[in-house]
């Protein structure tokens, strides 16, 4: 499996979560229901994050130079970090769940974008061995050690 299908599967079980998440938030009572599934969303997007940056975003970091486009895309990750950020210190309900609607409709962006420029760039900038080898290390990173 290449790296773009294997993350383009992880975009859509997120996907799924921000449509959960946008749902659901609405009808939370607690501050603690929302804290609990922004600590969920953002376990997750952390992983994927620093998988996705370590295993395509840094070999393609040249090209989003040429592009202008490499700090734009750190700077989307930040916008994201800070909004769960403020989330967690918050102790008001309207605004912790305001900043997890928030970092979803970044993050939701931020995977559009990835969509549509980064995993297309990865297809056209490295070979196909270079993005199977990168498939097999995102495979044993996400593998379970027995």
């Amino acid at each position: 499996m290449k790296i773009t299908e294997a993350l383009l599967a992880e975009h859509v079980v997120f996907h799924n979560l921000f449509d959960y998440v946008e749902d659901a938030v609405p009808k939370l009572k607690t501050l603690a229901e929302v804290k609990t599934l922004a600590r969920l969303l953002g376990s997750m997007l952390e992983t994927h994050s620093r998988v996705e940056d370590q295993l395509l975003i840094e070999p393609l970091e040249p090209s989003f130079s040429h592009m202008g486009q490499a700090e734009n895309f750190h700077a989307e990750h930040e916008e994201i970090e800070v909004d769960l950020a403020r989330l967690r210190t918050t102790r008001v309900l309207r605004e912790a769940k305001r900043c997890l609607l928030k970092a979803v409709l970044a993050s939701r962006k931020h995977f559009d974008k990835e969509e549509r420029i980064v995993f297309p760039l990865a297809e056209r900038q490295l070979s196909a061995k270079s993005l199977a080898v990168l498939g097999k290390r995102w495979e044993e990173q996400r593998t379970i050690p027995d």
